[in-house]
């Protein structure tokens, strides 16, 4: 007899639901089932957001910008194992400063059955594009920090001749 694993068509389970079901599946020895099932692996809008620590109205501004494409089932957003990556390249983006339209071209170049390969040398270029950037303004903070202590120096020598006067 077949095996037939059927969940309800409407339910969107949590991150924590699909581990358990994959254990349940595993300890019945239905091995072969576990990858087709992971692959399925859905997530709502609040398991992202508690996952990686954001706002539900920050996912639904990436969605609104195009970098995020849930399904919907009514009014309910699932989003795919892709869209939690793409979040996840997004946030990381952010972090090293790329702008949200460099972080749109690195999603809509993710292709893991590709390798990623024109994905990751895109994002080379881009991390060597910010490396110099963020080396220009650490020579510029540099050259503000000598000018910031001559003007320094030439208050202090002001006052103090300005103080000396006073006292004689």
């Amino acid at each position: 007899m077949p095996l037939c694993i059927r969940l309800a068509p409407r339910v969107a389970l949590t991150h924590t639901q699909h581990e358990r079901n994959a254990r349940f599946i595993a300890s019945r020895g239905w091995i072969g089932k576990l990858d087709t099932f992971m692959a399925k692996q859905t997530y709502s809008i609040s398991d992202l957001a508690n996952e990686l620590d954001i706002t539900t109205r920050a996912i639904r501004f990436y969605e609104e910008q195009g970098m995020l494409t849930p399904t919907r089932r009514g009014q309910e957003r699932i989003y795919s194992p892709k869209d939690r990556v793409a979040l996840k390249l997004i946030l990381r983006g952010k972090r090293i400063g790329f702008s949200l339209a460099e972080c749109k071209t690195l999603i809509e170049l993710y292709d893991p059955k590709a390798g990623n390969q024109k994905q990751l040398n895109i994002m080379l270029g881009m991390i060597a594009e910010r490396r110099q950037q963020l080396e220009q303004q650490l020579l510029d903070i540099q050259q503000m920090q000598l000018e910031l202590d001559t003007a320094e120096e030439r208050c202090l020598s002001a006052l103090k001749t300005t103080i000396s006067k006073e006292a004689s």
